[in-house]
């Protein structure tokens, strides 16, 4: 789960600009508004275990390869281990934890699953690969304000040593959502500064939720010194901000994320609540324009609102949000898969095997190979 804070139903993106280690604008904080004794753990406790849990784990994979000599990839076991479907761990959303709780208490959400993912692999020197998921915004009304849940999840890789590459499954996902969940949404790689950041805006909005703005402040603070460039931190602070009547400080602080990423819709609605308050209705009319042009631009607003109606078993709407999405980028792949399934949901199975030939010939080979297979049981049916 990755938090990003709105007070009214309006979805946004994250900036992929590129990272620096300083503040471009250190007058977006204020320390004297707030407590200064407040502890927020260093990077590394975050993904620190304890040594009793880094044995034990380095022995339990010693007696699965004992077991099936040569036959056992340590990203496959690690995997099967951790996956929350397998391995024991439940999800408690609300909740980021740091990884040597996760590993206790066996539990958490998304983000902490991915931080203890991330500490277990590099006890056993297994490459990871941290992703950020496009997923449908889910909204939760929780203390006075709509939380946007993202989503990370983590993908194992087999380990590399000096001669060669184990040959075994090429990587493993470690995702509390079951995989065909996540299907056709978009993934966008991240490394441990931006997961980092994420850590503490979760915490923060968490915080902030109950009330605690002293915390809040000192969490989305922290995240904004390990990523300056992460917006979602930025809006954070500027709730924070109006929360504690700060409303000059909030728009300057909603100002500086729209010059890092104009394109952030939460940041842009979130202004446009000052701006409104203040009866600034022209500029408060700009920004709308800018939000609803933006919305009707976007193809993958037209896909997500098809996928949703999709898991509905709203078909016929579904069919209608996907045709609007290939209007508007008749070259992914994903928009004519999910065609395909709508037309085969309604009986239609001539259209459903035209549009999954047309998702083949656009995808990559990482999803060809699974069109591929779809399109064999259809024509089996």
């Amino acid at each position: 789960m990755v938090l990003a804070l709105l007070v009214s139903n309006l979805s946004g993106c994250t900036s992929n600009r590129q990272m620096t280690n300083q503040i471009d604008n250190p007058d977006i904080f204020n320390d004297a508004l707030f407590s200064a004794d407040i502890y927020v753990p260093a990077q590394e406790a975050i993904f620190a275990l304890k040594e009793q849990d880094k044995v034990e784990l380095k022995r339990a994979f010693a007696r699965a390869q004992s077991k099936r000599p040569n036959t056992v990839s340590p990203h496959v076991w690690l995997g099967q281990y951790i996956n929350a479907h397998k391995g024991g761990f439940t999800f408690q959303d609300h909740v980021t934890r740091v990884a040597d709780v996760t590993m206790s208490d066996r539990q958490g959400n998304c983000m902490s699953l991915v931080v203890l993912s991330a500490s277990l692999a590099e006890v056993l020197n297994i490459p990871i690969k941290i992703q950020d998921i496009a997923v449908e915004p889910i909204w939760d009304r929780r203390g006075g304000f709509y939380l946007v849940n993202g989503h990370v999840n983590l993908k194992l890789f087999a380990p590399v040593d000096n001669q060669s590459i184990l040959v075994t499954q090429s990587e493993i996902l470690v995702d509390f959502l079951p995989e065909r969940a996540i299907r056709g949404y978009r993934s966008t790689e991240i490394n441990k500064q931006r997961l980092m950041a994420m850590f503490y805006n979760n915490v923060a909005a968490e915080a902030l939720v109950e009330d605690d703005y002293d915390t809040a402040y000192a969490y989305v603070k922290q995240a904004l010194e390990t990523d300056p460039f992460f917006v979602s931190a930025v809006n954070t602070l500027a709730v924070i901000y109006r929360h504690k009547g700060q409303d000059k400080l909030a728009e300057t602080v909603y100002r500086h994320g729209i010059a890092l990423d104009e394109s952030n819709l939460i940041t842009l609605y979130n202004l446009s609540l000052i701006l409104g308050d203040q009866n600034r209705l022209d500029e408060w009319a700009d920004i709308h324009r800018k939000l609803e042009l933006a919305r009707i631009a976007n193809p993958f607003y037209y896909f997500d609102m098809a996928q949703q109606a999709y898991f509905d078993k709203e078909y016929q709407d579904a069919l209608i949000w996907y045709k609007r999405a290939v209007e508007k980028a008749d070259y992914r792949h994903e928009f004519y898969f999910g065609l395909s399934r709508a037309y085969w949901a309604t009986g239609d199975e001539r259209r459903a095997k035209k549009h999954m030939q047309k998702a083949i010939q656009l995808s990559s080979t990482d999803n060809k190979h699974r069109y591929q297979l779809k399109l064999k049981a259809m024509e089996g049916h």
